[in-house]
């Protein structure tokens, strides 16, 4: 009976190993891309059989010695649903199959920025049935080496229920395709926010690179245990030397009395990210103390305090009674201070902050950070007290490259798709000039894992945000990594949305995505799916001197230059001499170029158009309301020119 029971146990675990298996991309509710040779794989036991239905299709194949399988069904029509039936030693169904177009939507996090977060959410998710409209989220995960498959993933179809977790601008982008096309839409999101697009490059691209190879040898093919204790050792040691004391959870909770003494806690610049100060980029638990001084009128009044806005999650005290909290990113706070909590003298503001992911800290802007007294106000910016009683050690996207890509991008590879949508940049604005080398590699990199021809890649262009107060005079990274992108428009089938229009300077994630992603929509129905039109703003094209002013002409004019407001003044052009000195300067539109001059630039060389971190006030368009892209003629050095790209665990 032992005997019967082992050879049982042995059989049964051979078929279990022997099992076909599907990466999570191919599951119930996916949408296939038309037209194309699908690829469609799998693992399964060495050199087991293994068959393919789909539609009036039969494939099959022989797994190899390792188990991994692949075939390529015939182009399909655009329709469904069908169901798509792998065998082997056993059968999978996969249901409510599609066949339409597919694109992946990649990036930080204004791509990543989801349904939920509009303005108008509730109408948008009246309107959101969708059932041709269908995204596949992809975990957030990363990886060392590349992975065969994703952490986690599924298919959801465009309802009032999935709605909220879409990325905006690819459902915007996918429900203008739906109402040109009437055919299924599949977006893959595979996106992270606060990513450099270092860590979403394979390591075979860096290797390959001459800007990069010497970088890229130096990096170890990493364990992730060891990057965790590293990242863990060097984040403690960092916040410890700073602080000049443990980082430790005991005796938090008198952080939020008043009469605590907080003298020896460091300094922090408020409103402000932790990451662009002396903390860094960490994860945890951040105590915040501010101090006033009220007088006796004030402590009588009615009172709101208004924190901005807290990443993540806070619990706010006014002398050491809860007055709010709230765990929304990017929601602004407004807490009511109940009567007689306030007092003549000092009062003591104390935030504890929980931050999960990304960002931490508050920040926004400073107007929106004060105690209003019902008409009159005392302002809460400038430094803080703080303190980092809790380090969540988690390794960071951007510790190292290709960490993304390896979780997050490989495992798809080589789902049939129609292309690539791209919304990324802000993390590398430090080192803005190396991304036109960058960037390019990377879209590159990702056509060559693809092996499906140099498809569609179109991204979104960098939207206002004053977030060092960079301009021609003191130089602008927002600027120049907006140049970067512009000139990767030289890579052949790529498209570029400006978005200079629809920005918030006091807020890198505007909430206008519905506008960029029919921009980009534009782009696609131009390009790929036939139906010309008017796509993009004006490109500057060249210069020529005459005179004291400078005559500029541009591609992609549409029907004709015009302005936002119709005035005849343009708004947001410089030029300047051989000094190299940018002066504000008058610009008009005359036979659909641009004349620009300054008297106090005689002999003219170079002009700026938006060259600000801020660029809101440029005004440049065609008529069909498509805004020009910032630009500059000269090759003068910038700031970022010699910022590289270096690990940093």
């Amino acid at each position: 009976m032992k005997k019967i029971l082992v050879i049982l146990f042995i059989v049964n675990g051979f078929w279990a190993n022997a099992y076909v298996k599907m990466p999570l991309v191919f599951s119930d509710g996916m949408v296939l891309q038309r037209n194309k040779p699908i690829p469609v794989w799998g693992w399964a036991d060495a050199n087991e059989k293994v068959q393919v239905q789909f539609n009036k299709q039969t494939k099959s194949i022989i797994a190899d010695k390792s188990g991994k399988w692949m075939v390529k069904l015939d182009t399909e029509k655009a329709g469904g649903p069908f169901e798509l039936t792998i065998s082997g030693n056993n059968k999978i169904v996969i249901k409510n199959v599609l066949v339409g177009e597919v694109w992946i939507c990649s990036g930080q996090s204004n791509m990543e920025f989801q349904m939920y977060k509009l303005p108008d959410f509730e109408v948008q998710k009246e309107q959101s049935n969708e059932p041709m409209i269908r995204q596949f989220g992809v975990a957030q995960d990363l990886s060392s080496t590349p992975k065969e498959d994703l952490k986690a993933g599924k298919w959801t179809v465009s309802n009032k229920q999935n709605i909220k977790d879409f990325t905006a601008v690819g459902y915007f982008f996918a429900k203008k395709l739906y109402a040109e096309l009437k055919i299924p839409i599949g977006i893959i999101n595979t996106s992270w926010g606060g990513t450099c697009v270092e860590t979403w490059t394979s390591r075979e691209a860096f290797e390959k690179s001459d800007e990069f190879k010497d970088m890229i040898a130096g990096v170890p093919s990493v364990n992730m245990d060891a990057i965790f204790e590293t990242y863990k050792k060097s984040l403690l040691d960092n916040i410890q030397k700073i602080q000049s004391f443990q980082v430790t959870e005991v005796n938090q909770d008198q952080f939020k009395n008043p009469d605590f003494n907080d003298t020896k806690w460091p300094e922090i610049k408020v409103p402000s990210l932790w990451e662009n100060q002396q903390i860094g980029n960490i994860d945890g638990v951040v105590w915040m103390r501010k101090t006033i001084t009220l007088t006796a009128d004030q402590a009588k009044k009615e009172a709101v305090l208004y924190l901005s806005k807290v990443d993540d999650e806070d619990e706010t005290y006014v002398n050491g009674i809860l007055v709010g909290t709230n765990n929304i990113w990017d929601r602004e706070r407004m807490y009511k201070i109940p009567v007689n909590v306030l007092k003549e003298g000092t009062n003591v503001i104390a935030v504890k902050i929980t931050d999960y992911t990304g960002g931490g800290g508050i920040y926004g802007d400073p107007a929106d950070l004060r105690i209003d007294f019902n008409g009159s106000a005392v302002t809460l910016d400038g430094l803080w007290k703080f303190n980092v009683v809790q380090v969540k050690v988690s390794v960071s996207p951007n510790s190292y490259p290709s960490l993304l890509y390896n979780a997050m991008v490989n495992p798809l590879v080589p789902y049939a798709i129609q292309g690539v949508l791209w919304y990324q940049g802000e993390a590398n604005v430090w080192r803005a000039s190396q991304y036109k080398k960058a960037f390019p590699l990377m879209i590159n990199d990702w056509r060559t894992k693809w092996n499906q021809g140099n498809f569609p890649f179109y991204f979104v262009q960098l939207s206002t945000f004053d977030e060092f107060k960079g301009n021609s005079k003191v130089g602008s990274r927002w600027a120049e990594l907006r140049e970067a992108q512009s000139e990767t428009l030289k890579l052949p089938n790529t498209g570029m949305a400006v978005t200079t229009d629809i920005g918030n300077a006091k807020d890198i994630h505007p909430t206008n995505k519905k506008d960029v992603g029919l921009r980009l929509s534009a782009i696609a129905l131009n390009n790929v799916y036939g139906k010309k039109q008017v796509y993009s703003g004006p490109i500057f094209k060249s210069q020529e001197i005459k005179a004291n002013q400078i005559v500029l002409s541009f591609n992609d004019i549409g029907s004709g230059l015009s302005t936002s407001d119709n005035s005849e003044n343009v708004k947001g052009f410089e030029i300047a001499g051989t000094d190299k000195v940018f002066h504000s300067a008058k610009a008009i539109i005359k036979d659909n170029k641009v004349i620009v001059s300054s008297g106090s630039v005689p002999n003219p060389v170079a002009v700026h158009y938006g060259w600000a971190d801020d660029d809101t006030e440029i005004n440049l368009f065609n008529k069909e309301k498509f805004p020009a892209s910032p630009f500059r003629t000269d090759n003068w050095e910038t700031i970022t020119t010699n910022e590289k790209y270096k690990i940093n665990p």
